[in-house]
């Protein structure tokens, strides 16, 4: 009975999270990067940069790292309590968020914001750098926005089926 509470709570949580994480990623993937890429690569680039010093300290991250550690939670649930379908749907959904939007943002985007951040932004190789920083950033992103999402179904799957 506590094990069902805890699972109630935890996935409800988790699918409000992965949801919100989803939709950020989402203004990110469908305007925000297009918006920035309108702009000249200096101006882009140091807009990108401030929105890379700003998230970091922002009400973003009590979203983003909580969600992956009630992943962690649902998972290790869904072993040790074992219910079929309802596991499936919670191993499903923490691992699409853990690896596909947690971890990719580690190390993919992250490590492209950090060599964004040390470009002045003038010049042919700032612009260059900037320009696959678009493509790669912004096809990263489609991924943790995709991956975000199918998490968040997958946790109200499984709470269908509690």
């Amino acid at each position: 009975m506590i094990v069902t509470l805890v699972l109630i709570v935890a996935l409800t949580a988790a699918a409000i999270g992965s949801g919100l994480v989803a939709g950020i990623f989402f203004a990110f993937s469908t305007f925000i990067m297009t918006s920035f890429a309108r702009i000249p690569a200096e101006q882009g680039i140091a807009a990108m940069n401030s929105v890379n010093v700003t998230i970091v300290r922002s009400p973003f991250m009590l979203l983003f790292v909580p969600t992956a550690v009630l992943c962690l939670v649902i998972a290790a649930c869904a072993f040790f309590y074992w219910r079929g379908g309802t596991s499936a749907w919670m191993l499903a959904g923490a691992a699409l968020y853990l690896f596909a939007s947690f971890l990719s943002t580690i190390v993919f985007n992250v490590p492209m914001n950090d060599a964004l951040a040390k470009v002045s932004g003038n010049g042919a190789e700032a612009t260059a750098l900037w320009t696959s920083y678009l493509r790669d950033w912004t096809w990263w992103n489609h991924v943790r926005t995709i991956a975000s999402l199918l998490a968040s179904i997958a946790f109200v799957r499984a709470l269908m089926l509690i």
